[in-house]
């Protein structure tokens, strides 16, 4: 069944988002407190571990079951030359994650991921924004519950990732509407364009956001007029996450850029998530910044695919191992004064 059947029932998950359990959290911040160490010596690790606590509803956390969904799709406003690629590329990479040669293969199992792409209609590009809106009401659902469906109620952590030509424009045409600022502090190279291809990307997102200023900004609005399928996809499996209580980490700029529109409205929609990293795309800490989230990690990646959010997992796990494997002061007949 369509998790997302209507924009009204889009508005509503969003108008109705879970809470962290408070309780869980204090009963996991009185473990730390009695963990032989001194208190907040393993920094932003014992923050995790809370935060984890929060959204398991547990003071014991594990992640025994994680996924990494990745959405593909494909952007119309590739005609304009916004890309180094072609969008071809993109139905060859999901080949690639297919056969397991991937990065993200390599990351996520790594990090003890089980990996779904989902592919959407990769020989149908979205229109080109420039023109129309992105999507129609029904892709845009269709994208958002194939999101939504990716997300299985077990999971005890989801890692979302995209593949697809373009993205980063239309990530930067969603910023720019959802956030305000200049478009060209939101536009950088992306897959590696250079001055005169960021330029035009500039071009087009400026034509972009002029072409739909009089549409209603929603974040649904927002989302099918300028996102993507792949974009819209991510946005639906935060808000099931969200509903189920699973704890989500987020990978570069394009991802962020899902929740822009969403944010910019509910601000709140990023409290179960977490930045795996700050890409070196240049609107990602700008981006990061107004999502009010502290990336874990910051490596200079700009892949995508969720390879930066793969890597963050094992800091993750790290947490919760000294969380959850440490002996007490009363368990090591350790002073706690000392």
């Amino acid at each position: 069944m369509s998790r997302f059947p209507t924009v009204a029932a889009f508005d509503c998950a969003l108008a109705n988002l879970s809470a962290p359990d408070r309780a869980a959290i204090a009963a996991a911040r009185a473990r730390q407190d009695q963990l032989t160490k001194p208190a907040g010596s393993l920094g932003r690790l014992e923050e995790i571990a809370l935060f984890m606590a929060g959204w398991q509803g547990t003071p014991h956390p594990v992640i025994e079951r994680a996924r990494a969904a990745i959405f593909a799709g494909n952007h119309g406003c590739v005609v304009h030359g916004v890309s180094a690629f072609p969008a071809s590329v993109t139905a060859t990479m999901v080949a690639n994650f297919a056969a397991g040669g991937a990065a993200i293969n390599a990351l996520a199992g790594m990090a003890g991921l089980d990996l779904k792409v989902v592919a959407l209609d990769l020989d149908r590009p979205t229109a080109d924004f420039t023109l129309a809106p992105a999507m129609s009401e029904a892709e845009c659902l269709a994208a958002l519950s194939a999101g939504a469906a990716a997300v299985d109620p077990d999971l005890h952590l989801l890692v979302v990732g995209e593949m697809g030509i373009g993205n980063s424009t239309a990530a930067a045409a969603l910023c720019a509407r959802a956030f305000g600022s200049t478009v060209a502090s939101w536009v950088g190279p992306g897959t590696g364009v250079d001055a005169a291809g960021v330029a035009r990307k500039i071009g087009v997102v400026d034509r972009a956001i002029a072409r739909h200023a009089d549409a209603p900004h929603s974040p649904f609005e927002t989302l099918r007029r300028l996102g993507g399928r792949e974009i819209a996809a991510i946005g639906g499996a935060v808000l099931e996450a969200r509903r189920l209580g699973i704890a989500v980490v987020l990978d570069g700029f394009i991802t962020c850029a899902a929740l822009a529109p969403l944010a910019a409205a509910v601000p709140a929609i990023t409290d179960h998530c977490l930045a795996g990293h700050c890409s070196a795309e240049p609107g990602h800490a700008r981006l990061l910044d107004r999502l009010g989230l502290e990336p874990l990690l910051r490596l200079d990646m700009r892949l995508g695919e969720g390879s930066g959010a793969a890597v963050a997992v094992g800091v993750i796990l790290a947490a919760l191992a000294a969380h959850n494997g440490m002996a007490t002061f009363a368990q090591a007949g350790v002073a706690q004064s000392l």
